[in-house]
């Protein structure tokens, strides 16, 4: 069963402990010192350090805190991954802890934000992040602000292109055949194909490998962005769930 639940998961992505909120800030770096003002929202993403929640026992997701119900999460999304949300700010307590995260979620329309209860996620960061250039048709990985990995890649076609804006890396599968279509696995991201919606989970985007390496550097796919497997593998190790992912044309 979860070798077909793989198997769907990547042909839909191509369109082609939290013990209180203290403890979670502390895990994650995460300080806003004594300086707050109770109910702002504070930025937390760098340019060297991004914030990811990992849903608890279950998420619900909000247009304003509170308010405007958007959708509900459970621990482990539709192919049996833990739920990751890609935290932008973190909405303070009078004692400057979080009581609320705004987050990236992985729902249409492309980067849709809203805001979900801080007890109900483990905070989390990352150092890396990925940065999609469609017009060179180069993936760019960094580390701490370091470039660590480049690489060309086929992108979306002009008829089902890749869409463009701000993600986050919200899943990571691997197949049960290297040599099949998507290689050895695919690094799920929060975007969707603007044009393939129908497709298996609405058509989520990932960067996955390729039997069809020959094709690399062209805008080829159904949206998703095809590497080499070799290269693949050494991004799988370094973009871990909530990778902020750039793709800019």
């Amino acid at each position: 069963m979860r070798s077909r639940l793989v198997i769907l998961a990547l042909a839909g992505l191509c369109a082609g402990s939290l013990v209180d909120r203290s403890a979670a800030a502390g895990q994650a770096g995460l300080d806003l010192g004594r300086r707050c003002k109770e109910g702002s929202t504070y930025r937390l993403t760098s340019p060297t350090r991004a914030y990811y929640g990992v849903v608890k026992r279950s998420a619900t997701a909000y247009s304003t805190p509170g308010y405007r119900l958007l959708a509900r999460f459970g621990r482990l999304n539709v192919n049996r991954v833990p739920t990751v949300f890609g935290v932008l700010g973190a909405v303070v307590r009078r004692d400057c802890l979080p009581a609320w995260f705004r987050v990236q979620l992985p729902l249409r329309p492309n980067g849709v934000t809203g805001f979900v209860r801080a007890e109900e996620v483990t905070l989390e960061s990352v150092e890396t992040r990925i940065v999609v250039d469609l017009s060179d048709r180069q993936v760019t990985v960094y580390s701490g602000g370091r470039e660590v990995l480049r690489t060309r890649a086929t992108i979306g076609s002009p008829q089902t292109p890749t869409p463009t804006g701000r993600y986050y890396v919200n899943q990571r599968l691997r197949t049960i055949d290297a040599s099949g279509p998507f290689g050895p696995g695919g690094i799920g991201i929060s975007a969707f194909s603007p044009i393939l919606t129908s497709w298996a989970q609405g058509g989520p985007v990932a960067i996955h490998g390729t039997n069809e390496p020959w094709l690399i550097g062209q805008a080829s796919s159904n949206g998703c962005i095809r590497v080499e497997n070799s290269v693949l593998r050494r991004m799988w190790s370094r973009a871990r769930e909530g990778t902020p992912v750039i793709i800019r044309s």
